[in-house]
């Protein structure tokens, strides 16, 4: 399981980040200023961490910088509130790997987490998940129920997928939010309820079990 540094002093959006990657089967450690972002990704300990640039006490392009000057190959995803297109040069130029601007969809991180962490050249790595009868083409974006083809609009199949990534975990509707939809989406909307509706309607009906006060689970079909 890999785990994942955050460096982030917004308190909202550091347990957003951490809860939604635990939901995703990471590991997370927040940290709050810029010093102990250095530290603690000097480590050794941590497979990625996520890097706010407008840090308290260090900066996160000194973090950065420091990092790759001591030739820490740690993947750096980082993440700021400003949009200037100076910032992100620099952030890429300095050594990040990827870099995101707030506010950011949950989805959007995950996706870039994944590409981050994926296995060196040589290292397969499976692309299909499947459940009772239920499979995920994750490079053709092709579901299939008991061998046949269906067809999902990119939203339901990003939801079909977090179901697939822990058949029968109950996922919660805020948890749905906020991986699906992301952290600024509106959390009193019933699209979580409405989206089940057309899993079932397509996927099954047998196959996404409610937990009544709770959320779903994806279940044997």
């Amino acid at each position: 399981m890999a785990n994942i540094l955050i460096a982030e002093d917004e308190e909202r959006i550091a347990l957003f980040v951490a809860k939604g990657l635990r939901s995703a089967g990471y590991e997370t450690h927040v940290v709050g200023d810029g010093v102990s972002a250095l530290e603690h990704a000097s480590s050794g300990d941590y497979d990625l961490l996520v890097l706010d640039v407008g840090m308290p006490k260090m900066d996160g392009f000194t973090v950065l910088k420091v990092l790759r000057t001591l030739e820490h190959d740690i993947p750096i995803i980082m993440v700021t509130a400003r949009d200037a297109v100076d910032d992100t040069v620099a952030g890429l130029e300095g050594g990040a790997d990827d870099y995101l601007t707030k506010p950011f969809k949950f989805e959007e991180l995950l996706a870039r987490v994944r590409t981050r962490l994926r296995p060196r050249p040589g290292v397969q790595e499976s692309t299909v998940l499947s459940h009772g009868g239920l499979s995920l083409d994750l490079t053709t974006r092709v579901a299939t129920v008991d061998g046949a083809a269906v067809e999902l609009s990119p939203r339901e199949f990003a939801m079909a997928r977090e179901f697939l990534e822990h058949p029968g975990q109950v996922l919660s509707r805020e948890q749905l939010l906020s991986r699906v939809w992301g952290y600024d989406f509106d959390g009193a909307s019933n699209v979580v309820d409405v989206y089940i509706r057309y899993l079932r309607n397509k996927l099954g009906a047998e196959r996404f079990g409610t937990v009544r006060g709770v959320g779903y689970r994806l279940i044997d079909g």
